[in-house]
């Protein structure tokens, strides 16, 4: 990532492939309620996305407080009012701020997380699950955009060395397999609704709460 002295950061893939998860986003998303977006990084994704939810709100999060500031400063430079200021959610704590200050956790409809789970601990990954078991209504969507493992095997050359580069970096992260990511989430009453393949060999994996 890259810095500017007004503390905005920028993430080189969020330009290559907003456009494709918007698209995803417009067909899955409830029609209603507030749309919790878990480790927001940047904020060039919010601000990109919140305008076309009005009169949804956008709400941003993220554990780190320079990636906090730079949410605020993209949302000052674009701003929408239906976004809201970020939040610190930690996915691995047992409740969420959300949960006890922020909204009534009825209006939180949708949680979108994207390139989370690889670049972090499996225990973030399943503090992710259980947060959406707890907070996302019966029919509410939790949306999931990332490289993904399918039956134990990378899908493409490009993101079996992107693992293998992860793990140098930290040997708990990692592309993670798409059916453990399905069973973490089954187990939080989330059931697979649909996988959209997307550009870079990644994938879009929507859930939806039972």
């Amino acid at each position: 990532m890259n810095t500017t002295p007004d503390k905005k950061q920028f993430a080189p893939a969020t330009q290559r492939n907003r456009e494709a998860i918007l698209e995803v986003l417009l067909q899955v998303l409830p029609a209603n309620g507030t749309i919790l977006e878990v480790a927001s990084g940047t904020g060039e994704h919010a601000v990109f996305f919140a305008p076309s939810f009005k009169p949804r709100q956008w709400l941003p999060s993220d554990p780190n407080p320079i990636l906090r500031d730079s949410i605020t400063a993209w949302a000052e430079e674009f701003p929408s009012q239906n976004i809201s200021h970020p939040l610190d959610i930690d996915v691995e704590l047992p409740i969420w701020p959300v949960e006890k200050e922020a909204l009534p956790e009825s209006s939180i409809f949708a949680i979108v997380n994207i390139n989370m789970i690889h670049i972090s601990p499996w225990s973030a990954c399943l503090g992710l699950m259980a947060g959406a078991g707890r907070i996302l209504p019966s029919g509410g969507i939790l949306y999931l955009y990332g490289p993904y493992k399918q039956n134990g095997e990378h899908t493409a050359p490009s993101n079996e060395a992107f693992d293998e580069s992860l793990q140098l970096q930290n040997p708990e992260w990692g592309v993670r397999n798409l059916e453990d990511v399905i069973k973490a989430a089954n187990a939080q009453n989330l059931i697979l609704h649909k996988t959209y393949q997307m550009p870079a060999n990644n994938l879009s994996v929507v859930f939806r709460h039972h």
